[in-house]
């Protein structure tokens, strides 16, 4: 079924250097191979005049001090810290001023930030999510927005990921809990 452009959003999760790039804190090669076939996506979204969002994980140094369970840096180590070029985006991808960035703190893009709202204000009911990584903050995002009761759609053929088992997990995951899968190819508008 074709997308409509005006209720769509390509959500592209966490393509920042400390994933994507060889120099980064938390580089995963699939990651880096994944920059093309996002960058495809988000050419496909706007060309057909839909909406494109970023997330960008960020971690102010502080974040973890008081932590007693949830410390991202105990787990992963310290990555993609507020200020830092591990934090930024990657060159590659064309962010434009229309498009809307949302720093996050944990794996679910709409915990404690303005995403929801955004899409709500802006009559977006779909996304096609893809990005970095599939099991992590690609997975938890999607989950939350079906939750939220948008229409979550991941993008399989445009995710990083740290073991190949890892992406199958949360493709399969996806596409029997809460949404729907989709290739690059496969991706149409109205």
């Amino acid at each position: 079924m074709p997308f409509d452009p005006e209720t769509t959003a390509a959500a592209i999760v966490d393509m920042q250097n400390g994933f994507c790039h060889p120099d980064g804190s938390l580089y995963a090669p699939p990651s880096e191979v994944a920059i093309g076939p996002v960058r495809s996506v988000v050419e496909t979204v706007r060309t057909a005049g839909g909406s494109i969002v970023y997330t960008q994980d960020i971690h102010p140094p502080e974040q973890f001090g008081d932590a007693t369970y949830y410390d991202e840096f105990d787990r992963w180590g310290e990555h993609v810290v507020e200020g830092t070029w591990d934090a930024e985006l990657v060159s590659e991808l064309d962010v434009q001023p229309a498009d809307h960035i949302v720093e996050k703190h944990t794996y679910d893009a709409f915990y404690q930030t303005n995403l929801e709202g955004w899409l709500r204000v802006h009559g977006i009911d779909t996304l096609l999510i893809c990005g970095t990584l599939a099991n992590v903050c690609v997975l938890h995002t999607a989950g939350s927005a079906g939750l939220r009761d948008f229409k979550p759609v991941i993008v399989e053929d445009a995710l990083g990921y740290l073991d190949a088992e890892h992406k199958a997990y949360a493709v399969e995951h996806a596409d029997w809990l809460f949404g729907e899968t989709i290739t690059i190819d496969e991706i149409e508008f109205q």
